[in-house]
Order: structure tokens, then C-alpha cells, then sequence
């Protein structure tokens, strides 16, 4: 809890720090151009907000060249005469782009809608030896999205793996697949519950508090490497990174997701200015790769396979299909080297880790 309150009081300095800044004015013209003929503009450098130039004219940087004086001393634009030079106004030679300017206020970015998978919920009971009266699901998964650097991230890679933050385990119970799955939430929470604190007026210490009694009535601090989450955070909260980017962040360097491909998520004018990865995310490490393994040996996978990286498929084996699997047949030897890995030191401490997490539910 101290250590968290720690992390959190950091978060809070740099944010202020930051607020002290002077504000970006958000552009109202932007270029985008597709520099290495792929068809879209979502790599780097092919998306950029033009500059101002004298009289309210705009100029797109990407592409931009000095004039020159033609024997006549007038200014002409070295990549045609079509394109008009123009003086920046902040001073300078005047200059020339080929490439256009979009005002962004009568051609908005059009984005796709996120998909919202909360993964498989429990839908029956049980009966009185406790099996499930419902459809069971066996190493489901979660689709879920990240955004790689492009105009909606600021030009941040929310992709990059983020280091094994969430813990490995078996993950058979319902609580174990919801904190898994969802993890970056409940530490989302935790950070705008300290900031809001913080923005209200409440002391560094106060807010992180605040923010440390969220994170922890949110997650279970077994399943989480909370110091390795926060500094996350830390690092992607002030970025252009949402919320599932964050959740697909931990659980990428976890292990726990299998990408299916890239999609364009914003555009316009038709132009992709934005691209996402589509994943299939696990509760556990073993689950991605039982998946993984498990599906081209199954007839019912093989027409959709994964879906597609807009609409990932990612639920789990039935009963019937799980007990199909020949497991001879699978490369297992990632997740072994993981469990050969550990020391005997770690387990005693994820051991100590789950006495003082119940201790911690009981004392309060």
C-alpha cells in the first residue's frame, strides 16, 4: 500500500508539472499524405498539422520546399507552377507543398467504434454438485484492441509491450478471468480517482491515498504487478493512449494475447490516418497458447480461424472440442520454460502475496 502511494504521488508531480506547461493549440488543418504507397497514411511521418501562413493561408509541411526566384525575381515553386508559395507566418523564405491541407471542422476524423467485448459472462447456475447449468467455454478469450503510433495516439506506439505486469496462473475461476482480463481498468481507476483528488485540491499524499484505496479495492494484488502497472501508467496516461490500449499493453507483455492482424481505426476523407491491432486476449498465458495450438487441429475453427483483426474470434473450446485436442501434437515448451524459470524464492513470495491479499479483504 506504501509503495503505491509512492508511485501514485509521482504520477500526480508529473501531471502537475505538466499542467504547468503551455498548451498546445489543437490544429484545425492537417495533412495526410501516403509516402510509401501502402495505401493509407497511417505510417510515421505521413500524417502532420500544417502551419499558418500570411494572409490566414495554410501550409502542409510534409513534402514542403523553398521557392525560387525565376529570372523575372518572382517566386516559383520548384515542384510546379500549380502550387502556390507562400510566406510562413512566422517568418521565413516562402515555401511550397504539393500536398493539401484538410480542415479538420468541416471534415472531422471519422473513428470506428472500440469493441466492447467484456469476454464470456456467466449465463446459469449451478446445481447442487456445483456443475454449470450453462454454456461452458473453456480458455475463452477477450477481443480487444491497441493503437500503434498514429495522429489518434499523438504519435505514441500504445502497442509497445509493457513488461510481464500481470501474473501467470491457471485462472479457473470467474474472478481470476474478470481480473485478468480487465486489470488495466481497475488501475485506470485508481489513477483518475488520484488526479481528480489531486485537481480538487487534496494534497499529493491525499489524492494518492485516494488513488491507492481504488487499485486496491479493484484488483486483486496477486494477479497484478501493481509498482510495474503504475509506472505504466505513468508513462502512457499523459499519452494518446485509451483505456483498452492500456488493458492490451499489460497483457501483450504478459503473454496473454494472440494478434490477429491491423485495420485502419480513423480516417479522412477515406484517408486511414489511424491503425489498430486486433488481438484475441487470454486469462493466462497457457490459455493463448493451448489456443494457439489447439484450433488448426479443430474442423469448427477452420472456416473463421481468428476472424478477422477488426472482429476478432475469440471464444473458447467447448468440452466436446477440449477433449479432442491431442495435446502430443502441441509446443508447449514456451510455457514450461516459464515455469522452469521461476525461482523457488518467487514462489515463496507469491505465496506470502496471497496471505497478506486475504489478510488485507479481512482487515477491512
Amino acid at each position: 500500500m506504501t509503495l503505491i502511494r509512492a508511485l501514485l504521488s509521482t504520477l500526480l508531480f508529473v501531471g502537475a508539472s505538466l499542467s504547468l506547461l503551455p498548451a498546445t493549440a489543437v490544429a484545425q488543418q492537417l495533412c495526410a499524405v501516403d509516402l510509401n504507397g501502402n495505401g493509407d497514411a497511417a505510417d510515421d511521418g505521413e500524417t502532420a498539422s500544417c502551419h499558418l501562413t500570411g494572409p490566414g493561408g495554410w501550409m502542409c509541411p510534409i513534402g514542403e520546399t523553398r521557392c525560387e526566384a525565376d529570372p523575372a525575381g518572382a517566386m516559383r515553386c520548384p515542384l510546379g507552377d500549380q502550387y502556390a508559395c507562400a510566406v510562413p507566418a512566422s517568418g521565413g523564405a516562402p515555401t511550397c507543398s504539393a500536398n493539401a491541407c484538410i480542415d479538420t471542422s468541416m471534415n472531422p476524423v471519422v473513428d470506428d467504434p472500440v469493441v466492447d467485448d467484456p469476454g464470456v459472462e456467466a449465463d446459469g447456475g449451478v446445481d447442487a454438485e456445483g456443475n454449470c447449468l450453462g454454456t461452458i467455454e473453456i480458455f475463452s478469450g477477450r477481443a480487444a484492441r491497441c493503437r500503434p503510433a498514429g495522429l489518434k495516439t499523438s504519435f505514441s506506439n500504445c502497442c509497445k509491450d509493457k513488461g510481464k505486469i500481470v501474473k501467470d496462473g491457471m485462472g479457473g475461476s470467474i474472478s481470476s478471468i474478470g481480473t485478468k482480463i480487465a486489470v488495466a481498468k481497475s488501475v485506470f481507476t485508481g489513477m483518475k480517482a488520484a488526479y481528480t483528488a489531486f485537481k480538487a485540491g487534496a494534497t499529493a499524499s491525499q489524492a494518492a491515498s485516494a488513488g491507492a484505496n481504488a487499485i486496491i479495492v479493484g484488483i486483486d494484488p496477486t494477479s497484478i504487478a501493481i509498482s510495474l502497472a503504475v509506472n505504466f501508467m505513468i508513462e502512457v496516461l499523459l499519452q494518446g493512449c485509451d483505456q483498452q490500449d492500456m488493458e492490451v499493453g499489460m497483457l501483450r507483455g504478459s503473454g496473454m494475447c494472440h494478434e490477429i492482424g491491423s485495420y485502419c481505426a480513423s480516417s479522412i476523407l477515406g484517408i486511414c490516418v489511424q491503425k489498430a491491432r486486433g488481438h484475441c486476449c487470454f486469462n493466462t498465458k497457457l490459455g493463448r497458447i493451448i489456443q494457439e495450438q489447439g484450433r488448426p487441429q479443430l474442423k469448427t475453427f477452420s472456416a473463421i480461424g481468428w476472424g478477422t483483426a477488426k472482429e476478432p474470434y475469440c471464444r473458447g473450446f467447448t468440452p466436446e472440442e477440449f477433449q479432442a485436442l491431442d495435446f502430443s501434437r502441441m509446443d508447449l515448451s514456451e510455457y514450461y520454460a516459464d515455469i522452469e524459470a521461476r525461482a523457488q524464492s518467487e514462489i515463496q513470495i507469491d505465496m506470502k502475496d496471497k496471505i497478506d491479499a486475504t489478510m488485507q479483504t479481512i482487515n477491512n
